[in-house]
């Protein structure tokens, strides 16, 4: 059976909910995110989108941009309302849904072809409900798998509904800037380029024993593949989790509390973010500490007064259970991890400190795109080399 994928984003989601609720705002440049000092966009309208206003731009640089905009620090309540309402929606188009973020999905279509007649009318029904029910707008991407329908969906924004088949993949993805390949940020984008490599359809007729040499065997594999228009990922849906976390074994031991405590700072980075990117909030962190001589192992854990899904309080909590053990050297493995998720927080990752939230969300963009180590703290720059 030949698979088939919908993605599903809501076009500028936090901008779009605002000018919907409020009259005054709408055909009008808006602005989401930290009003103070160091704050960013989150999102902004397509109107602010003209002056070159975009997501994860220093909020100071947006004004200057666009200092005739209105800017909002936000109603993260009303978002996460409206991104069930959506949610729910989309439970009545497929039995198999993935959610990505607050505001977009995949949906699994495969065997539905009775039910939904053609793939591009059940597209149109599917974003007709959205806009009648919420006021929002959606672009829509189908293709045979999922890079190639979240590819799509981002093709003709706004209110986009671009089918991407076996007969045109070709020509939609060869002219395409092989940017808009899943992994490819920055720094490959100028190795290819330095390859000559400018284009999805030149990176198509590189050869895959040339990407080996220029780029180790795994990139050029999932290079190679996907410029074929090749994903093998299904749709998967996410079961809540019981637990977040992450740890790590040293080759060599750690000797010292400076080194143990700089690595759980990129341990609670790591953890923050993944609790994020599930929308979840924890009540308790646990530490995780193992000595490499007899393979002794240690565990302590702190539930907080409020759910947390912060790097800095999941930290300061994982040190404080480090320093009371008061065990410095011969450390083998460390962990970080969260449970005791709140149901109340469940979705709603913004709530009033519009400020932090933001930050966040500027730096989890950035993680999306880079993985994690796209962005570190400046204490993680001096890395032991022993990890």
């Amino acid at each position: 059976m030949d698979r088939l994928v919908m993605h599903v984003d809501m076009d500028a989601f936090f901008a779009s909910v605002e000018q919907n609720d409020h009259e005054e705002y709408r055909g009008k440049p808006l602005i989401v995110g930290g009003l103070a000092g160091r704050g960013v966009v989150s999102t902004c309208s397509y109107e602010a989108r003209r002056f070159g206003v975009h997501s994860a731009m220093p909020m100071v640089r947006a004004r200057q941009l666009c200092p005739q905009g209105i800017f909002l620090a936000g109603n993260y309540r009303r978002y996460a309302e409206v991104s069930a309402a959506i949610f729910a929606i989309f439970a009545r188009y497929s039995p198999v849904i993935e959610p990505l973020s607050i505001d977009e999905a995949f949906l699994d279509l495969t065997g539905m072809e009775y039910i939904m007649g053609t793939p591009i009318a059940y597209a149109r029904r599917l974003k007709a409900e959205i806009r009648a029910e919420t006021g929002i707008v959606a672009s829509v991407g189908i293709a045979p798998n999922k890079f190639l329908a979240k590819l799509a969906s981002d093709l003709d924004k706004p209110d986009g509904l671009v089918i991407i088949t076996e007969e045109n993949v070709r020509q939609v993805l060869d002219p395409l800037p092989v940017s808009r390949i899943w992994g490819v940020g920055r720094k490959m984008n100028a190795q290819l380029m330095q390859m000559g490599i400018r284009t999805i359809g030149e990176l198509y007729g590189t050869s895959y024993e040339k990407l080996c040499h220029h780029l180790g065997e795994h990139m050029a594999r999932h290079l190679y593949e996907l410029a074929r228009g090749q994903d093998k990922r299904s749709v998967a849906p996410r079961e809540r989790a019981k637990s977040i976390g992450k740890e790590v074994t040293f080759t060599e031991d750690l000797q010292c509390a400076e080194d143990a405590e700089r690595v759980l700072l990129d341990l609670a980075c790591k953890v923050g973010w993944r609790l994020r990117k599930a929308g979840e909030k924890a009540r308790t962190v646990q530490l995780k500490l193992r000595l490499s001589q007899g393979f002794k192992t240690y565990t302590r854990s702190r539930t907080l007064t409020e759910a947390t899904c912060y790097d800095e309080e999941i930290y300061h909590t994982a040190c404080a259970l480090f320093r009371e053990l008061r065990i410095f050297r011969g450390i083998r493995l460390l962990g970080v991890s969260t449970a005791g998720f709140d149901a109340g927080a469940e979705l709603n990752l913004f709530h009033d400190e519009a400020k932090k939230e933001n930050l966040y969300a500027a730096i989890d963009k950035i993680r999306a795109k880079f993985g994690e180590e796209g962005i570190t703290k400046a204490q993680l720059l001096r890395k032991d080399k022993r990890k």
